[in-house]
């Protein structure tokens, strides 16, 4: 199967700002995005994800069989004695939910981690309600450890998120 995984490139920032201007997505995703989302902030974003540190964060462009931008994924290390530890995060523009680009997508990263780093667990923290990010990580191994009740506040609602995991 070919990798869907690559290296952000600068003339990826139109296809993120109108992926990232969907509220959909947004309300899945933690705060701090602005909305609306510009070229200009994919752009930063962008150039921050180009700039960081290799062995800290490990941030791709998702894309499909034209190698156009369709999501974006990422795992960020964790620090001190969660030092092996790190948090994925991940999401789709909506014209390919359900399509198996994001179970392809975890898949290919967690077997990216796990065989060139010495990470040996991996998380993630969906909502509840997110049952389509859920059930990508089920897909791929993780296992759910448990509900995080009452974990977040997204859009002035309090959320539980769980808690899934896989494990090197």
């Amino acid at each position: 199967m070919n990798t869907i995984l690559r290296k952000w490139r600068l003339e990826d920032a139109k296809l993120l700002a109108e992926m990232l201007n969907n509220k959909k997505i947004q309300d899945n995703l933690r705060d701090g995005l602005p909305f609306p989302y510009t070229e200009k902030d994919a752009s930063g974003f962008i150039h921050d994800m180009l700039a960081a540190d290799p062995t800290q964060t490990f941030a791709f462009a998702i894309t499909n069989t034209d190698d156009q931008a369709i999501g974006s994924i990422g795992a960020f290390r964790c620090e001190n004695i969660h030092r092996q530890t790190a948090e994925m995060g991940y999401y789709l523009a909506e014209e390919y939910w359900g399509r198996g680009f994001g179970t392809r997508a975890v898949k290919e990263l967690t077997d990216y981690l796990f065989a060139e780093t010495d990470i040996i667990r991996i998380f993630a923290e969906p909502f509840t309600t997110n049952h389509g990010s859920c059930r990508v990580l089920e897909k791929c191994g993780f296992q759910l450890e448990g509900t995080l009740r009452k974990n977040a506040i997204k859009n002035g609602e309090i959320k539980d998120m769980q808690m899934y995991a896989l494990i090197k």
